[in-house]
């Protein structure tokens, strides 16, 4: 397997779509290495588990610096010199900074439990049950500046059910996560899929 392809994973609590990329790493689904995984939470599950499969691991915690904009810039000094090829937000629960995104414009993947541009944000789940949606889901994009925003590459979806509360829909929804990321991932390896400027974004990716 050629390891010139690079990607660190960011993540904030227990990584299961971490897990998905690993996996597919680990059958050749994806021809790539996983150089590092970091997480803004010191105790997240998913950095042992990375150790337990010899990947590096770095925390950040965000109490221990001014502000959010040196906080980001360290982990851009810290990803800088590893010549990483694509970033991949993976349950990662903060807000990706302008310095970051500049960092890795075109070069950062995110993935949101809703069909985007629907349900941006926090909780999207119960979103779409207050809502009363008729399909839920999730949508692989590329980071800009904006919440939740940025070109879709691709999304999946699944039906409410009548009985549905946020943890039964959740779960639903990871799966497909589990499903999509990693399958994201390999277009973007394979050079399939690239960040293409389009109107709705030119002022977030100039």
């Amino acid at each position: 397997m050629s390891n010139h392809f690079k990607i660190a994973i960011l993540i904030s609590g227990r990584g299961s779509n971490m897990n998905s990329i690993i996996e597919a790493v680990k059958k050749g689904e994806i021809n790539a290495s996983l150089d590092v995984v970091i997480s803004n939470n010191p105790e997240a599950k998913g950095l042992e588990t990375a150790k337990e499969h010899g990947i590096d691991t770095k925390a950040f915690d965000l109490n221990s610096y001014t502000s959010r904009a040196e906080f980001d810039l360290a982990i851009i000094k810290f990803l800088k010199p590893r010549n990483i090829d694509l970033v991949v937000l993976a349950g990662y629960m903060l807000l990706v900074g302008a310095d970051f995104v500049s960092a890795y414009k075109s070069n950062m993947i995110n993935i949101h439990p809703s069909l985007l541009p629907s349900f941006i944000g926090r909780r999207p789940h119960q979103q779409a049950l207050d809502y009363g949606v008729k399909l839920a889901g999730c949508t692989v994009h590329f980071v800009t500046e904006g919440l939740d925003d940025g070109p879709i590459i691709m999304q999946a979806a699944v039906p409410l059910l009548e009985d549905d509360n946020e943890a039964s829909l959740a779960a639903r929804v990871l799966k497909e996560e589990n499903r999509i990321l990693p399958e994201c991932v390999n277009l973007i390896v394979e050079g399939k899929v690239k960040f293409k400027r389009s109107i709705r974004h030119e002022k977030s990716i100039n």
